[in-house]
Parts: C-alpha cells; structure tokens; sequence
C-alpha cells in the first residue's frame, strides 16, 4: 500500500483529533465559563493543558476502537480508513457551525461502519465490539443523568440552610477543580479515539504487528487535542453553557463533577463515550434536581435528534467518500 495513504490517515486523524479538541472544548469549561467561575481564556488554557496530560494517561480505550470495530486489521486498508474520518470530520464541521453539541465518539463509530460495510460487508465488522460500544455510548448518559440528578440534591440538603450568596461565593471557588478534573477526563478519553485509529492503520498497513499504541502516536494525538482545545468551541459553549438549563455555580460544580466521575470511569474500563452526551446529561440531571421545567427541554429535543443522526449520516457519507476513494484511486 503507497505510503502517501498511510500518512494521509494520520493526517486526518489528527485533523480528527484537533476538531475533537475545539468541538468539544465546550464539555470541559462551559459551566464554569457561563458562571462566571473562569475567563474564557483562562477556562480554555487550563482545559488545553489539562486535556494534554489526560491524553497521555493510559491507551485502553484506544485499543477498543481499534480493535472492536473490525474483525481483523488485515481487513481494512487505508482507504475505508480515510472515507471514515472523512465522514466523522464532516459531521463534527456540520454541527459545530450549527451550534449543536453532539459527539464525536459516534460520527467516529458511524464513519467506520459505513467505509466497512461498503467495502467488505457485514463480515468485516465485529459485530460484539460494536454492540459493546454503542451500549457505552447510549447507557453513559442516562447514568450521568441520574447522577447528577443525585449529586444535585444531595448538594440542596447539604447547603440548603447557607444563603445563597454565601453558596456561590464558596461553589465559584469549587468549580475551578470540577472544571479541570473534566479537562482531564476528556483528554484521557476523547483523544485515544484518534490514537487507536491511526494504531489500526500501522497494523493493517504491515508497520505494527499488534494493537499498541507508539510513543509518537500518543504524543501526536495529545498535541492535536490540546492545540484543537486551545481554538476554542464558543458556538457550542454557549449551547452548553446556558441553553440547555441557566447553570449557578453550585449546579455547574455538580455537573462537572458527576460528568469527570463517569467519563474517568470509562476510561480505566477501556469504554469510549461520548463527553458531550455525558455533560449533556449531567446538566439535565443537575437541573432537574431543581425543577423538572428548568431545563430547556426543547434544546435538548435538538440534542437528541442530532445524536440519533450521527451514527448514520457519517456512515452515509463515509461509504459514498469510499466509492469516490475507490474511483480516483483504481
């Protein structure tokens, strides 16, 4: 296979990595941004840096995505590689100039599928993995949305007795810590997809014999994600930070909270998830811990329809991307 589409994958995966990084910046620092807990350029620095060292922590996820998509590497080539990310980089673009939070995990998930089933067919998916996969992405979060729901009114016992002035005051503090443990997560998780998918191309191109992640690749993707997060998402920012529920400090704290909590806690069981489904759904369950009619439930109705649209949009426009691949290329 030339060289020149290998490193055209890796190209494009980490073009993937660095749209992952200022699309979903918003996951991150929006809560403490539209409370007035961090400048925007400080909230966006600190997520940069931070989104760095998570992505440098481990590999397993990476090593799913790699490996639970498809049977074998050998049954892939670097053209179904590239229409993937094609499809996947087309429709974070989309919904990032819409101003519509929606994951990229799942135009990822959705672009291999599409450039997999079109070239070799259902057999050349795994079929287990990708069960595996879309479970984590769907179930994640409905469980941040009852655990923020919990938090939320575990924090109103808690502090129900101090005057809210005093609450704000000492919850602005809190949410600088809740923030960059977000930062962190993310990065540990969002930024091994770009990592195992360039991993799978050194394997199916004959450079790697197994699934393990390179020094290099890890390094690379770190950057990518850090330098996307550092551009900064301010569309979706402001559909994070204010559109779906009017966050105060002590309801942004709980939301970074339970999202960090749960997005680590996929990372070290090697699950990839969507940041923005998991932060969508902790501000949902946070402000339903209010009162069910504070949250804009018809922003999230959009949500919604986004993701539901992901998985397949990216799928068409990756299998009609590998067709037009195979046509220049043959």
């Amino acid at each position: 296979m030339p060289d020149f589409l290998l490193v055209g994958v890796v190209i494009l995966a980490l073009g993937f990595d660095y749209i992952n990084g200022f699309h979903d910046t918003a996951n991150a620092i929006a809560t403490s941004v539209s409370t007035r807990a961090l400048t925007p350029r400080v909230a966006v620095w600190m997520a940069a840096g931070l989104n760095f060292l998570g992505a440098m922590y481990s590999t397993g996820v990476a090593k799913t995505i790699g490996g639970d998509l498809v049977k074998s590497a050998q049954m892939v080539n670097q053209q179904v590689i590239i229409a993937a990310l094609v499809g996947a980089i087309f429709w974070n673009l989309l919904t990032w100039w819409l101003g519509i939070p929606s994951s990229s995990s799942h135009a990822l998930v959705g672009g291999v599928v599409g450039a997999v089933l079109v070239s070799k067919g259902f057999e050349g998916l795994k079929i287990e993995g990708i069960i595996k996969i879309v479970l984590s992405l769907i179930v994640s979060p409905v469980v941040a949305m009852f655990t923020g729901l919990i938090i939320m009114t575990v924090l109103f016992w808690l502090f129900s007795k101090m005057a809210p002035s005093n609450i704000n005051s000492k919850f602005k503090r809190m949410q600088v810590l809740s923030a960059a443990m977000m930062s962190f997560s993310h990065g540990s998780n969002d930024a091994q997809k770009a990592m195992g998918i360039i991993t799978l191309a050194l394997v199916s191109s004959g450079y790697l014999s197994t699934l393990e992640v390179p020094v290099w690749v890890k390094m690379s993707a770190a950057t990518a994600m850090g330098l996307g997060t550092a551009a900064g998402g301010w569309r979706i920012i402001r559909t994070m930070g204010g559109k779906i529920f009017k966050l105060e400090p002590i309801s942004g704290f709980a939301a970074d909270l339970n999202s960090a909590l749960i997005i680590f806690g996929a990372t070290l069981l090697h699950l990839p998830v969507s940041t923005t489904h998991v932060v969508s759904g902790s501000i949902m369950g946070v402000g339903t811990a209010k009162r069910l009619n504070a949250v804009r439930w018809g922003v999230a109705q959009q949500m919604l329809m986004a993701w539901v649209l992901t998985i397949p949009s990216t799928a068409l426009v990756s299998a009609i991307t590998y067709q037009m691949i195979i046509l220049i290329f043959t």
